[in-house]
């Protein structure tokens, strides 16, 4: 199969002892590529540092500390062993590594610190599990991209935090006066932080249990109290209303980086409830907040919404007669086909198993047919080379649905859905419903 776009999204550099890789490696990328990642397989350190060296891309460096203990082709004396010392000092600065031990070599705090000291990123005790290993790593990927921005909503005047300091963590504020209305513009605006000061919460005690107990609350939110003087018993007691940390005002910037840091785990949490790991897309839990989010905007601004519903043809077909191995890659394809002629404001989605969701931003029914035509089209173009010799071209269907014509999330899906049925009635390879001649 031929295609200019590389297959999976991240890449893995491992340094590690030859016969593991003889002996892991097949089943080792298989759960690699159902999370959207490659692995590139070193057993020299002279290769492995150049590789690191040339890498342009949002890489993991990975070590195995075995390799200590095999024989590197560029050692120019007798021994048999690199010392960790040697391994570390040639390891390409301005970068950070996830490291591998046996757990002899975990029992040593001394060698535990060494390693943390030295450019690492996380470390880990074998034997591990291949597909522990591999979640584990895909969940370092998530860590280390910024990804979407943290809302803030605050109450207060605005002025009493550094809102540049917080926009350069990509983190939103907003500012809300009454705390009696709070509840009201926490479920307009969703926030996935609250701070509340201590004299708000003085004053009003109910706020956080208000906010915890709404059926429809976020359970990524968090609700933190502000604390601009000590005291223990409020704190406590704050705790058992259903606030999830308290954090004093000590000034010289300690408030922006408590709140950075805590903007840093919603936001990984986020992606982790509500992203699909094999793709990288939206799932349906991350697609129902987004295209609410959507909509409230869409309603705000009088902007029309377009939402559409695709399914690969045939897909249990290809599954059965050339596994589910290559069906992953089938989807992989779609996704690279989708993902680029999305918008900035427009929403793609891995549903589940082969269906996927889009939302076009400022789009009509009549707009979004042709857009979603012309992706049908692309992707019916892919030649996938199923064996030697042999090519194999796939198609998906789809359904479209329209907002303000559909109000909710809901609705919309439903239509769509139903405009996907009739697609796969009428023959597949289509979008319904078409415009009018």
């Amino acid at each position: 199969m031929t295609s200019e776009a590389p297959l999976y999204r991240h890449t893995v550099l491992y340094l590690c002892q030859s016969f593991f890789i003889k002996d892991n490696r097949a089943e080792l990328l298989l759960h690699a590529h159902k999370y959207d990642f490659d692995i590139r397989f070193f057993s020299e350190l002279a290769q492995y540092v150049a590789a690191v060296d040339a890498d342009r891309s949002n890489s993991l460096f990975v070590i195995d500390l075995d390799t200590l203990h095999n024989m590197q082709a560029d050692l120019h004396d007798a021994r048999k062993t690199l010392m960790l010392g040697e391994l570390l000092a040639r390891l390409p600065p301005g970068h950070r590594y996830v490291y591998l031990q046996s757990s002899r070599q975990g029992s040593r705090f001394l060698l535990q610190q060494r390693l943390v000291d030295s450019h690492c990123l996380a470390y880990a005790e074998k034997p591990i599990a291949n597909d522990v290993l591999v979640d584990k790593l895909f969940n370092l990927f998530v860590q280390n991209k910024r990804g979407d921005a943290v809302t803030l909503i605050t109450l207060g005047l605005p002025g009493s935090l550094d809102d540049a300091a917080l926009r350069d963590q990509c983190i939103d504020v907003t500012y809300h006066a009454d705390p009696s209305t709070l509840h009201l513009r926490v479920k307009e605006l969703q926030p996935d932080l609250v701070l509340i000061p201590d004299s708000d919460y003085l004053r009003v005690d109910a706020l956080a249990r208000v906010l915890q107990k709404n059926i429809e609350a976020d359970p990524v939110r968090e609700i933190v109290l502000l604390q601009r003087r000590p005291d223990d018993a409020l704190a406590r007691r704050a705790l058992g209303d259903g606030f999830d940390a308290v954090l004093p005002d000590t000034g010289s910037g300690m408030l922006e980086a408590q709140l950075a840091n805590r903007a840093a785990k919603i936001r990984v949490n986020k992606d982790l409830i509500g992203k699909d790991r094999a793709t990288g897309l939206l799932n349906k839990v991350g697609l129902r907040r987004k295209t609410q989010d959507l909509i409230r905007q869409a309603t705000l601004e009088d902007i029309p919404l377009a939402f559409g519903v695709i399914d690969i043809d045939k897909f249990k077909t290809i599954n059965d007669t050339w596994g589910h191995h290559f069906g992953d890659i089938v989807i992989k394809r779609l996704c690279l086909c989708l993902a680029p002629q999305m918008g900035e404001r427009d929403l793609l989605s891995r549903f589940g198993g082969e269906e996927f969701v889009v939302v076009f931003w400022d789009c009509t029914l009549a707009q979004a047919w042709p857009r979603l035509d012309a992706l049908r089209t692309a992707f019916g173009a892919i030649a996938f080379q199923v064996a030697q010799g042999d090519e194999r071209r796939f198609s998906f269907s789809g359904g479209l649905a329209a907002f303000p014509a559909q109000r909710s999330e809901n609705e919309l899906f439903v239509q769509a859905d139903a405009m996907l049925y009739t697609a796969k009635q009428d023959g597949r390879n289509r979008i319904c419903p078409a415009p009018c001649a």
